[in-house]
């Protein structure tokens, strides 16, 4: 899956030629004939199951009893419509897909009860619904990898994730750790019209489908896109693709590409073949040996005889100590410089008035 253009990240579906999606559960109403005329709706996906499959046999008091009657009743309704809804718009020429919303619990059986509600053709996609991070409320990561492994195990391909954004930023923070989550397709949920700033990006470049409309942002009075013969609260996503294009991808069922791992493309010192060849040579460069304590001693020692000696004072001149001796005597006999006594009697002697700041006659006669 190639990475998105800037302005699929900016209200596509308010370009004509890109894709949409409708996707609903048991309790949205379609009006097909409506739906269908749509020509920019491509594809449908209907929720499939949820979490584990109630009981067949039902147990307990007449309470419970009636309680478990009632969801299988509901399980075998709700899987009716979704072979109904299938036939009907493959009928009309779109594209099918089933979710599962994860529950906590065992992964492989919800896997198990997914795939048997399903029943997916080679050509439907599926796709993995991860509302949340908290594992008492929905599947844990870790177990949705196993989800992912499970449907892989039975059907040769994988998933789509569909997620929320902060899910999804977690998942491509921690991409390391889940491996097959951060490659599997993204079904993105976010109901702003700019999500550029906000894409977990991680492994994935791009959407595989934008879920931009639900009940969140879509009332009577105000909606980003309308789909006729669907209720105002349906889901409808957008593809970074034209309909013709997203029936070619469809339906997402590999991993998508990533780099090589940095860590693989460290070198090693043998390659797996002559290890199991046996009988194999490693040398390894010398390696100074480390100082001995005393060696750090004097070195440390060292350093901070010189690092003491650039806080000493400098050593200075003293001045001579003579009678009236003002300041046309100091300028004098710093500018003397390294004189004999004698030579020093000299020019103090031939300084100018002790009042005066004038050159001495010693100056000029350098000069």
């Amino acid at each position: 899956m190639s990475a998105a253009k800037a302005s699929d990240f900016s209200e596509p579906w308010k370009s004509a030629d890109r894709a949409l999606v409708v996707d609903a559960y048991e309790y949205n109403s379609i009006d097909w004939a409506q739906l269908a005329t749509d020509k920019r709706v491509a594809a449908f996906i209907n929720k499939a199951s949820d979490g584990m499959p109630p009981p067949y046999f039902c147990f307990g008091g007449d309470t419970e009893v009636k309680l478990c009657k009632a969801l299988w009743k509901r399980h075998a309704v709700t899987r009716e419509l979704f072979q109904t809804r299938r036939v009907v718009a493959k009928a009309l020429g779109m594209k099918w897909g089933a979710y599962h919303l994860a529950r906590p619990g065992n992964p492989v059986e919800q896997a198990n009860n997914f795939l048997d509600f399903a029943d997916p053709a080679p050509d439907d996609l599926m796709a993995l619904d991860i509302e949340g991070i908290d594992p008492t409320q929905w599947m844990s990561l870790d177990d949705a990898e196993e989800f992912v492994r499970q449907v892989h195990r039975r059907v040769g391909r994988f998933p789509v994730l569909y997620t929320n954004g902060k899910t999804a930023q977690y998942i491509a923070d921690n991409r390391y750790k889940y491996r097959l989550l951060s490659r599997l397709p993204l079904w993105y949920a976010r109901y702003k019209p700019d999500i550029d700033v906000h894409f977990p990006m991680g492994n994935w470049q791009s959407y595989a489908l934008w879920q931009f409309a639900a009940q969140a942002n879509c009332g009577r009075f105000r909606c980003p896109y309308r789909v006729a013969g669907t209720p105002d609260d349906i889901d409808v996503n957008v593809a970074p693709t034209d309909a013709a294009t997203l029936r070619q991808q469809w339906p997402f069922g590999s991993l998508i590409d990533v780099p090589a791992d940095y860590l693989a493309s460290v070198p090693v010192p043998l390659s797996r073949e002559a290890a199991l060849a046996g009988k194999a040579t490693i040398t390894y460069a010398d390696v100074a040996t480390p100082p001995t304590v005393e060696e750090m001693v004097a070195v440390l020692g060292s350093r901070w005889s010189k690092l003491r000696d650039g806080f000493r004072m400098p050593v200075v001149r003293t001045v001579p100590q003579r009678p009236g001796f003002g300041i046309v005597q100091y300028v004098a006999w710093k500018r003397a410089g390294q004189r004999s006594p004698a030579q020093l009697d000299a020019a103090f002697a031939a300084a100018a008035d002790p009042l005066s700041t004038a050159s001495t006659e010693l100056d000029r006669g350098q000069r």
